[in-house]
């Protein structure tokens, strides 16, 4: 299975990124299977329905989310109505949605899609993400009910990012960080099988401070005081993500490459998908 998972879109740079790019890619590389996380395309916090429908009609199969998954209030209601969309598994028990899916891909094939917040210097308390994922990974286990599955680890360190890999190793076929909107170049298939990488990065303008605006990040540093809010940096966006190939029959990885296209960190060759 050739599956695409696209980093935290951020802002409208980030939607117009996915807009222009995903549907090529979707044809060039004969993609089966595209993840895309959303949540900071709403201005920069959280995802409206109208901003999550877009990312799907570009051509998401499902959208992740994070800890700003309910920053916009409507996304409240319109997750129950809108199965493609999954929440932290860790969230909250109270929370709407569901932090686990399993989805169709064609011929028959199915991919489970499950998303874990970490703990560690997030801003409040979240579940134990790794008995969160244990559960759901035991109840699918690969070569059975599905024949692939996902998991976008949402969360600052980059060692519980990768134990929360190791954890996972032959068990998922992707494990893939998010949250940090900076790429990592770990790109790697652990030893019983899975593709790894701490962070995808953001479909984002990188001629920002993590995806916002320069101007009001950088005074905040300097002087230590705010004067106006974050917004997201408006400049042309590269789109950042992972492709991974999986064996059909044992669910695990057989080749990884990291994804940068348009922007300033476009990159060409072999590292950026299947020619």
């Amino acid at each position: 299975m050739r599956i695409l998972f696209l980093g935290d879109v951020m802002g409208r740079a980030g939607r117009a990124a996915v807009t222009a790019h995903l549907a090529r890619l979707r044809a060039a590389w004969r993609l089966d299977f595209v993840v895309v996380n959303g949540e900071n395309a709403t201005s920069g916090a959280g995802l409206s329905p109208e901003h999550a429908k877009g990312l799907l009609d570009a051509g998401a199969d499902v959208v992740t989310l994070g800890d700003h998954a309910f920053d916009q209030k409507d996304m409240l209601q319109f997750i129950e109505r809108e199965p493609r969309l999954i929440r932290p598994l860790n969230y909250s028990k109270a929370a709407p949605g569901k932090g686990a899916r399993v989805f169709d891909a064609p011929g028959g094939r199915k991919v489970l899609v499950a998303q874990a917040l970490g703990q560690v210097f997030m801003k409040r308390p979240f579940d134990d993400p790794f008995s969160a994922l244990d559960t759901v990974l035991r109840a699918h286990p690969l070569g059975g009910m599905v024949q692939a599955s996902l998991i976008d680890i949402h969360c600052e360190a980059t060692s519980e990012k990768m134990a929360v890999g190791h954890f996972c190793d032959g068990r998922a076929s992707v494990v893939v960080g998010t949250h940090t909107h900076v790429p990592t170049a770990d790109a790697m298939i652990l030893p019983a099988g899975t593709a790894y990488l701490s962070d995808a990065g953001m479909c984002g303008d990188y001629n920002s401070v993590i995806g916002m605006d320069k101007a009001e990040p950088l005074r905040r540093f300097i002087t230590g005081m705010p004067r106006d809010r974050f917004s997201p940096a408006e400049g042309e966006a590269t789109l950042s993500g992972l492709y991974v190939e999986t064996d059909d029959r044992s669910g695990r990885a057989t080749r990884i490459a990291m994804v940068r296209q348009g922007g300033r960190l476009e990159q060409a060759g072999p590292e950026a998908g299947p020619q």
